[in-house]
């Protein structure tokens, strides 16, 4: 995909965002409390990524690992939607937790639900260890690409995915007890 970006930007780009869209979605989906809101986030990675890529020299582009690239600009852009978000008076809503399971099946509004209580378990994991799990097990990235975008070895990286699941099933242990 680099040669094609750094050869042809403007031809490869939508290849690169229909191969690489649902995991930044879903990415986003965990780290951000709606629907909408990874959405946005969606959109504006790509845009980001676009008008950085036509900033960057061929032999830049290159060299680039897109995949860490790509998701740090998405952690980062989670990140500051989330604490701008928290400086906004929350919105409620009323009768659903996501505008799909408003508009959908029952099928979406479980999907919905579920995600919606999995990313309140993640958000009571530590910042480093939520996002070290999203980009392992919901993303799917190898340790030395968290370790790129988390700036710590793979091992840290690992160490940090192997605790987070640990709190996870301790979690998930409690509310069974309930």
């Amino acid at each position: 995909m680099n040669r094609r970006l750094a050869g042809d930007l403007d031809g490869a780009f939508p290849a690169f965002v229909g191969e690489m869209q649902s995991s930044v979605f879903n990415g986003a989906r965990r780290w951000l409390p709606g629907r909408q809101d990874a959405e946005d986030v969606t959109q504006e990675v790509f845009v980001r990524a676009y008008r950085a890529l036509q900033s960057y020299s061929d032999s830049r582009i290159l060299e680039l690992r897109l995949r860490p690239w790509l998701f740090a600009i998405t952690l980062n852009l989670c990140r500051n939607h989330a604490r701008s978000r928290s400086r906004r008076p929350e919105q409620v809503t009323l009768g659903h937790t996501d505008t799909a399971a408003a508009d959908g099946t029952d099928r979406e509004a479980l999907d919905a639900i579920a995600i919606d209580e999995w990313r309140q378990r993640l958000a009571k994991l530590t910042r480093r260890q939520r996002d070290a799990v999203v980009l392992r097990h919901v993303v799917g990235l190898s340790y030395e690409e968290i370790g790129e975008i988390l700036d710590c070895p793979a091992g840290t990286a690992k160490s940090d995915v192997h605790r987070g699941i640990g709190r996870l099933r301790t979690l998930l242990a409690s509310e069974d007890l309930k």
